[in-house]
């Protein structure tokens, strides 16, 4: 019986030092240049209502199918992406959630974010209890014009029509 036993946990134990390697650097869920990132907000439409504006060329599309409107709910994420020269350029992604798990609506680049060349330092939601069940999104993106400088903080907001404003926060 305690030969058993033994032979056992060699077995498993041999078997943990298999699956207990570390993952290889290219199978990263997230790229290293992916250096702040938020999910926040709600969104929901009747599945004929267009993605978030000013999408790029390329973004992916959750659209039905079969041409039927489905309502279609999810959120959205804010994301800060390193540039080779260390600054950054933000993005809004609208995420939708479906029945085989979140898929991505409609990514765009905020453009006023972009024209600054900023250093992003943080981007934070409005709170922290999680996805929120009110159509909209709050969020502000701390970020300095001048690496030597004091970070400023700059507000995204997104209002029940799906109305994006950046601006340079008041407060």
């Amino acid at each position: 019986m305690a030969m058993r036993r033994i032979l056992m946990t060699s077995l498993l134990l041999a078997g943990w030092g298999i699956t207990a390697e570390a993952a290889p650097a290219q199978d990263a869920l997230l790229p290293a240049s992916v250096i702040f990132a938020t999910s926040t907000g709600y969104w929901e439409d009747d599945g004929n209502a267009p993605d978030v504006e000013r999408v790029p060329t390329g973004a992916e599309s959750v659209a039905n199918p079969e041409g039927k409107a489905a309502q279609r709910h999810g959120y959205y994420k804010l994301y800060a992406v390193r540039q080779p020269d260390r600054t950054s350029k933000v993005y809004l992604q609208q995420v939708a959630q479906t029945e085989t798990g979140p898929a991505v609506a409609s990514t765009i680049e905020l453009q006023e974010f972009s024209d600054l060349k900023p250093y992003v330092t943080d981007i934070r939601p409005e709170n922290s209890n999680g996805i929120i069940k009110e159509p909209g999104l709050f969020a502000t993106v701390y970020l300095k014009t001048d690496p030597a400088a004091e970070p400023d903080g700059w507000t995204v907001l997104i209002d029940e029509f799906g109305d994006i404003t950046v601006e340079k926060a008041t407060n």
